[in-house]
């Protein structure tokens, strides 16, 4: 009795802590037969329907992939890009457990969770995308380890970080079970994964980039450069916190949640700082190598680089001022901006601009696009049934 009495003098005297306690995460509830549920578990059974011919009847059933275009959306959109989407938790920890920006944490479990989804789903797809698919545990195996390649590093770190994050993510589970001495004890440790947390992306990010520079001249000069990798973590950074800023407008919309503008908008902020960042070295690498004037060429990667540079520079211009800023629709316009405009860098890179000789074309198949879109209705539904079962969002933006 006494320790309740004061705690409750603490929070009334220290108001830093009554808005901890008045932040914490608490589960939605309400029903998980929806419109929208509904609607993701008939995608994701057609996904399932594909890739049950897929693994049965090999790649050349369902996708359009050949041997000048190995790599199709399930690798590109799918792992590439899907994995950079997931950077939003890696981005909002890398504030509040490296900058000491305690003020975000309410912003850390819901990111956490969408980055958790994305980067399984990741793994899990390029599962999908190997030809000899019941090989995939030599990932496993240190006998068939090779150190010196890309994509062995980008396994291994995609694959540690989702054990990580699932660690990281545990607390939520946890508490809903009412396992807080469990909680407590893996909190005295959670620092570790913390920082593995924060130093996983960056390398496999990174690396990401360094696949584009191993291709060497089948490139277009536009994105064939050795700062690739800087460019990947510079965007993924920037994604991450963009993808934030979309997630949360989504759910206050969908949720009828009051929308947390006073921790998205200094965010946004440091979003634009890393925007900035990312353009300064962006062009500053075209002039260098001289390869600008490319992007005045009548072709098809011009117009694309275009699209892309045009995605990143619009956020400057929509969001620059404090005012515009506060400005929820502004907030939500730039996250998706440059959410496509990441998804256009990293899409120009490994398919548009991607030249492999005469003779080779791909546009993906129809039963492509409805896994890769199964695949997102599995990240919905799964956002959809934890936040409403487990302490992920704050309790006092809920509406009654």
């Amino acid at each position: 009795m006494r320790k309740a009495r004061n705690t409750r003098i603490e929070i009334m005297t220290n108001p830093s802590q009554a808005s901890v306690a008045s932040h914490a995460p608490a589960p939605l509830g309400g029903s998980l037969i929806t419109p929208t549920t509904l609607i993701c578990g008939v995608l994701i059974a057609i996904m399932l329907a594909v890739l049950a011919v897929r693994f049965f009847l090999g790649l050349g059933a369902v996708t359009n992939l050949n041997d000048g275009y190995p790599w199709g959306i399930w690798v590109v959109v799918d792992v590439i890009i899907g994995s950079a989407f997931a950077c939003g938790g890696f981005s909002v920890a890398m504030l509040v457990y490296i900058f000491n920006r305690g003020e975000y944490h309410p912003l850390v479990r819901p990111a956490l969770l969408a980055s958790l989804f994305g980067y399984t789903l990741a793994g899990a797809g390029v599962i999908f995308d190997l030809g000899r698919w019941w090989n995939f545990w030599h990932i496993f195996s240190p006998s068939y380890w090779n150190p010196n390649s890309v994509m062995f590093e980008v396994a291994v770190c995609i694959s540690l970080y989702i054990i990580v994050m699932w660690i990281e993510f545990s607390p939520a589970f946890l508490e809903q079970f009412g396992k807080y001495e469990v909680k407590k004890k893996l909190n005295k440790m959670l620092y570790i994964f913390v920082a593995l947390g924060t130093v996983l992306p960056m390398m496999h990010q990174s690396s990401l980039g360094t696949l584009l520079v191993v291709m060497g001249v089948q490139i277009n000069p536009l994105w064939a450069t050795p700062l690739e990798p800087l460019l990947y973590l510079l965007t993924a950074i920037t994604m991450g916190y963009a993808v934030v800023l979309f997630e949360s407008c989504v759910a206050s919309t969908g949720y009828r949640r009051k929308l947390e503008t006073r921790l998205l908008t200094p965010m946004a902020k440091v979003m634009l700082g890393f925007l900035v960042a990312y353009l300064l070295v962006r062009i500053g690498d075209l002039v260098v190598r001289g390869a600008l004037p490319h992007a005045f060429q009548a072709s098809l990667e011009a117009l694309m680089f275009w699209i892309e540079t045009a995605c990143f520079a619009a956020p400057l211009l929509l969001i620059g001022s404090e005012a515009n800023r506060r400005n929820p629709a502004r907030l939500f316009l730039a996250g998706m901006l440059l959410m496509l405009g990441g998804a256009l860098l990293r899409l120009n890179g490994f398919l548009i601009g991607y030249e492999t000789g005469d003779g080779f074309h791909y546009f993906p198949a129809l039963p492509e696009l409805l896994v890769t879109v199964g695949m997102f209705s599995v990240e919905v539904l799964g956002y959809i049934i934890i936040t409403r079962r487990f302490p992920v969002l704050p309790r006092e933006a809920t509406t009654h």
